[in-house]
């Protein structure tokens, strides 16, 4: 049975930093890639960040480049999202998802989701 549990997630002010993590169980962590999603109200869930499975390859959304940065320890089989320069429109539930083999920006080849972190950010 795989579990995703993500957190940190909390009330930010525009500009500010925050850094969510998604814990894994009940795969072999350093097989899977990783990726993160978000959605907001009334939105589609939207890629953000995905990461290889040995962490070589590391891909970010136009939206959050620069901004955003992916990263995992295999060691501790878990997933982050490093977050800075937020802005509200940064505002969604933040989802972390699983897959075998390489890593995909396509939400539909993900088959293990977490349950969600929320971030807000404030003007």
């Amino acid at each position: 049975q795989v579990q995703l549990v993500e957190s940190g997630g909390g009330l930010v002010q525009a500009g500010g930093s925050l850094r969510v993590s998604c814990a894994a169980s009940g795969l072999t962590f350093s097989n899977y890639a990783m990726g993160w999603f978000r959605q907001a109200p009334g939105k589609e869930r939207e890629f953000v960040a995905g990461i290889s499975a040995g962490g070589t390859s590391t891909f970010h959304a136009d939206s959050v480049k620069g901004r955003f940065t992916i990263s995992r320890d295999n060691t501790k089989n878990t997933v982050y999202l490093q977050m800075s320069s937020l802005k509200p429109e940064d505002t969604a539930v933040y989802y972390c998802a699983a897959k075998s083999g390489s890593v995909s920006l396509s939400r539909t080849s993900y088959y293990n989701w977490g349950q969600g972190t929320q971030v807000t950010v404030s003007s």
